[in-house]
């Protein structure tokens, strides 16, 4: 065996048991639905975030023991990548392969050496046949041998659950019924119709999600399944046929599914035909391939600066105090350095920053959060910077950047969706539009309340709006636990000049947070802050964060739906289903 032969074996070798011992937790995903173990399936997830970095640091860790010490032979990795490319010709996962081997490499050496001869910044992938064909990932379902309603029963047995469903022929009904109702599809005879369904469930915090397409004359619709465990067994919640709230279930402020993934190209490409408005990148991170979703989107921004020829300039919106943020018009992202100096009132040191933006990384984003990429050293052509943002980036973030010829090179780098702020929207908004907004800011707090997040600053800045107009946090740098808190209610005065004093009359500790101020701090807005006020008062009782920090000590984990309310069978259909029943 060659030197480069042997190094290249080694890197794969890694890469082989990250996605082994990946591929082992993600599997655990349908004994905890079968279980209704929500803490379990929850802790797994987060777990899973930290296999790549910790495989790709063993990996460096063997080869540092076998090679000389900071030293690069060009001709030599170049011989180590074609021995790689080899080793990929009809890899499974070579997208994944290569990804990995881009990590080691970049770890291992300057940045300098970071082009395409030593590295893959162009997939190989894109020039071969795919390592098995699209059709690998799914089957197909033809109701005209015995009928739509044992085509769909013929589908969910497919799977196995290894709980019983309630009362399966009532869902089945529905789903039908359903379909008939919301797809053009459904109004075809069954001899026209066809099923291609994925294989394998895509499971999320509490539900179990069936993923396909129905194919007729009319061409072809997606559409989804849930599934919930709730007491006394398995019920479908709903049929999604909507594309704007399938696109919203695999959307960026959400955790990332956990799905069986053999040929991850191929589902990925299945799920592109689905929802074609997607990108690579938004759909390698939905299911759990977030270090892939880097890659896809790096090659996009590539992609995009050679065929664009605007400037990078300041985000709109009011300057942060942590963060310096600046945005391509002509791309729907935001990039987001730390500053070098923060602002008095943030007592908080940079890596409790990057702390807390992996904290949310991890965390269950329940629709509320926006999922960031982080990257480093990033090199970006000086040109495309408006001179006004390249002097206010030298100012503020200094320590972050450098210029090496043509280039700006920012060594850490957060990038996010690109979204309006919500105090601009609301400045934009009609009053029918601002109530529909507060009413889902209070929404958006609720929803990360249940699932253990303290916003910390809940100023309107923070939160954007996206295209679909749901309100999404965005800034986590005084992020925390809810259970971290000390939710207070603020003590009565005992005279006129505790009342009149500038400074409280009872003692502040660390962690103290008193709700019936939040409407005050949010905004200065009188007539914002009153619906605020009006639409969820309870945000302003103590009691009420407490009583929510109770249920998570108990181990309660909340329903947070994908989809509307207004959709679920038990509200579409009540006296088919009687009371809607929560998850177990």
């Amino acid at each position: 065996m060659t030197p480069a032969q042997h190094i290249a074996e080694v890197i794969l070798k890694g890469f082989r048991r990250h996605f082994r011992l990946f591929q082992q937790i993600t599997a655990k995903a349908g004994q905890r639905f079968s279980q209704a173990d929500w803490t379990g399936f929850l802790q797994d997830s987060s777990d899973r975030i930290s296999f790549y970095d910790q495989r790709v640091h063993e990996a460096i860790q063997t080869l540092c023991q076998e090679l000389p010490a900071n030293q690069l032979d060009e001709s030599l990795w170049q011989q180590v990548k074609a021995e790689y490319m080899e080793f990929l010709r009809f890899h499974p996962q070579a997208e994944l392969a290569e990804t990995f081997y881009n990590s080691v490499f970049c770890q291992l050496f300057e940045r300098k050496y970071f082009h395409n001869q030593n590295i893959f910044v162009e997939s190989t992938l894109s020039k071969q046949q795919l390592p098995a064909p699209i059709a690998s990932v799914y089957d197909s379902y033809f109701p005209a041998q015995d009928g739509l309603r044992s085509c769909i029963r013929t589908i969910v047995a497919s799977f196995g659950f290894n709980v019983p469903f309630i009362d399966l022929e009532r869902d089945i009904r529905l789903i039908v019924k359903t379909f008939v109702a919301q797809s053009q599809h459904g109004r075809h005879p069954v001899y026209q119709i066809r099923f291609d369904i994925l294989k394998s469930v895509f499971y999320r915090n509490k539900a179990a999600y069936i993923v396909g397409r129905v194919v007729s004359p009319d061409g072809q619709q997606p559409f989804i399944i849930p599934i919930l465990h709730v007491e006394g067994g398995l019920s479908i919640d709903t049929l999604v046929t909507d594309s704007q709230q399938m696109t919203i279930i695999f959307g960026f402020s959400r955790a990332y599914f956990m799905v069986d993934l053999p040929v991850p190209s191929a589902l990925v490409h299945f799920l592109k035909e689905l929802l074609p408005h997607k990108t690579l990148a938004e759909l390698y991170a939905s299911i759990g391939l977030h270090k892939q979703g880097k890659t896809e989107f790096y090659r996009e921004l590539l992609g995009h600066l050679q065929k664009s020829t605007d400037q990078f300039v300041a985000a709109p919106g009011i300057r942060g105090m942590v963060m310096m943020v600046f945005t391509l018009p002509s791309f729907p992202y935001v990039f987001k350095v730390i500053r070098d100096k923060f602002a008095d009132t943030k007592a908080f040191s940079r890596e409790t920053v990057k702390d807390r933006y992996f904290l949310v990384k991890k965390h269950d984003r329940v629709g509320r959060m926006a999922d960031t990429l982080e990257y480093s050293n990033v090199a970006l052509p000086i040109n495309r910077f408006a001179p006004e943002l390249l002097a206010e980036l030298q100012s503020s973030i200094g320590n972050s950047m450098s210029i090496e010829g043509d280039l700006v090179i920012l060594s850490h780098l957060y990038i996010e969706r690109r979204m309006i702020p919500l105090n601009i929207a609301l400045e934009q908004a009609s009053m029918a539009e601002k109530r529909r907004l507060m009413q889902d800011y209070g929404a958006a707090l609720k929803d990360m309340i249940a699932a253990n997040i303290f916003p910390g600053d809940m100023l309107l800045k923070n939160f954007g709006v996206t295209r679909h107009g749901r309100v999404v946090f965005y800034d986590y740098d005084e992020v925390q636990y809810l259970l971290d808190m000390n939710f207070r209610t603020i003590p009565k005065a005992e005279n006129w000049d505790d009342l009149l004093s500038g400074e409280p009359w009872y003692p502040i500790y660390p962690g103290d947070v008193f709700p019936e101020q939040i409407a005050t701090f949010v905004t200065a807005q009188a007539d914002i802050r009153e619906l605020f006020v009006n639409l969820h008062p309870e945000l302003l009782d103590a009691n009420y964060w407490q009583q929510k920090q109770q249920r998570i000590k108990a181990g309660i984990v909340e329903d947070v739906y994908p989809y509307p309310l207004s959709q679920r069978f038990c509200q579409l259909y009540p006296a088919d289903v009687g009371v809607c029943l929560q998850s177990r």
